[in-house]
């Protein structure tokens, strides 16, 4: 007799059979489809042509030797003349300053301890008259607080009281030479030598590179730049002090030191605040040996409006311009983006260059940090951190599910 339930029997084993294989392939494929690895995206980086900035030419006068920097840029710009060491009068009165303040640091408008001048200072007083050295009165028992006695120092360019005041801060002169000397030393000024607190000594010495670093030392002592950049001041007992820096106020310059003996010739360590492309700069230059102070300040305005022509303020990133694009093999897509602004000094012709490195990455979150560019210019590496200027999601299990063997 016939098994009419031998077909449907088979059938049932058939399905059985196949939902069994569905299921194995459910509870085994499922997990390893969404558990594999999955693909990392790479970010296409675009080509960057270098670019290069124009020559310079500083117009140094004829006679003397100079330098020129620029605060925020490493060395000098430009030189002309003799690089040796050169006699450097009164800007020897730069170094004393600095470093009688830092045996008695000032701040602010503070006006620092009060000196009471004695017979010893008369003394001094009397032997720079006799030097011919350019001098400011001074009698027992006169009474000046510490900038004050800087001030009368720094302005007229008395000899007298820069000594008072190495003698007063380090309690003889052979001891100030000793701070002296280390002072030079700990700065890199390795080709200045000081004999005397004044410059009334011609041993007292220096070269344009090492004045350019001398002038940004002074330029960055608050209390220094701002008592250079006087014209005037009265003082008590003394009176009426004028500066002996006749270019102040003219193309820029807002000090530093004049010098002058027979020796040197006319000296100018010189500071002057110019714009580059908008932004404000403050240079530093020296001239030594000039025939004399009015044809060395001649020669200034035009120096400094050659080197202003020369600097360039170069940009290197816009905060959030793109330096590479990620996709995904899912669809997500997103940019690596400057995470600052970026801008860099240079002077002359430079040659600005750069390498973007960025990771590859499965997902992430915007602002994330994901590699950086660098800047290679004058010498100097600047580096921008790039980051991801929006969410980027990991891959979705729908994707996973169809895409099992990625």
């Amino acid at each position: 007799m016939p098994n009419d339930d031998a077909p449907n029997f088979r059938l049932r084993r058939l399905v059985v059979g196949v939902l069994a294989v569905f299921i194995l392939i459910v509870a085994i494929g499922v997990p390893v489809a969404i558990l594999a690895p999955v693909p990392e995206a790479q970010a296409s980086v675009p080509q960057a042509a270098p670019t290069t900035t124009p020559a310079a030419h500083a117009t140094f006068p004829s006679f003397g030797d100079g330098a020129v920097g620029a605060v925020g840029l490493p060395g000098v710009l430009a030189t002309s003349g003799s690089q040796k060491p050169h006699s450097i009068a009164s800007i020897t009165k730069v170094v004393t300053m600095l470093v009688v303040l830092e045996k008695k640091p000032l701040t602010g408008s503070e006006q620092g301890p009060t000196i009471t001048f004695t017979d010893r200072d008369v003394q001094i007083y009397d032997q720079v008259i006799a030097n011919n050295g350019s001098n400011a009165p001074v009698a027992a028992g006169w009474k000046l607080t510490e900038r004050q006695a800087i001030e009368t120092t720094m302005l007229p360019s008395a000899n007298n009281y820069a000594e008072s005041l190495a003698i007063w801060a380090y309690g003889s002169v052979p001891r100030f030479l000793t701070a002296a000397k280390a002072f030079l030393k700990a700065h890199g000024l390795t080709h200045t030598t000081l004999v005397d607190s004044n410059g009334l000594d011609a041993g007292d010495k220096s070269t344009p590179s090492d004045l350019v670093a001398l002038g940004m030392l002074a330029h960055a002592n608050a209390v220094l730049a701002e008592i250079v950049s006087m014209h005037s001041v009265t003082e008590p007992q003394i009176g009426l002090l004028t500066n002996t820096n006749e270019l102040l106020g003219q193309a820029g310059v807002d000090g530093m030191k004049t010098g002058t003996t027979d020796q040197a010739g006319a000296c100018l360590l010189f500071t002057a605040k110019v714009s580059v492309d908008g932004q404000p700069v403050e240079l530093v230059g020296v001239i030594l040996g000039a025939p004399s102070h009015p044809q060395l300040d001649a020669t200034v305005p035009g120096l400094l409006r050659s080197v202003t022509a020369g600097l360039h303020e170069v940009k290197l990133s816009t905060k959030a311009e793109p330096f590479a694009t990620y996709h995904t093999k899912w669809g997500g897509t997103a940019k690596a983006v400057a995470g600052a602004d970026a801008m860099v000094l240079v002077w002359g012709k430079q040659h600005v260059s750069r390498t973007t490195q960025v990771e590859d990455i499965r997902g992430g979150r915007k602002n994330e940090r994901v590699g950086s560019v660098a800047f290679a210019i004058a010498g100097r590496t600047v580096a921008v951190p790039l980051l991801l200027d929006r969410n980027v999601l990991a891959a979705p299990v729908w994707w996973r599910l169809t895409h099992p063997l990625r």
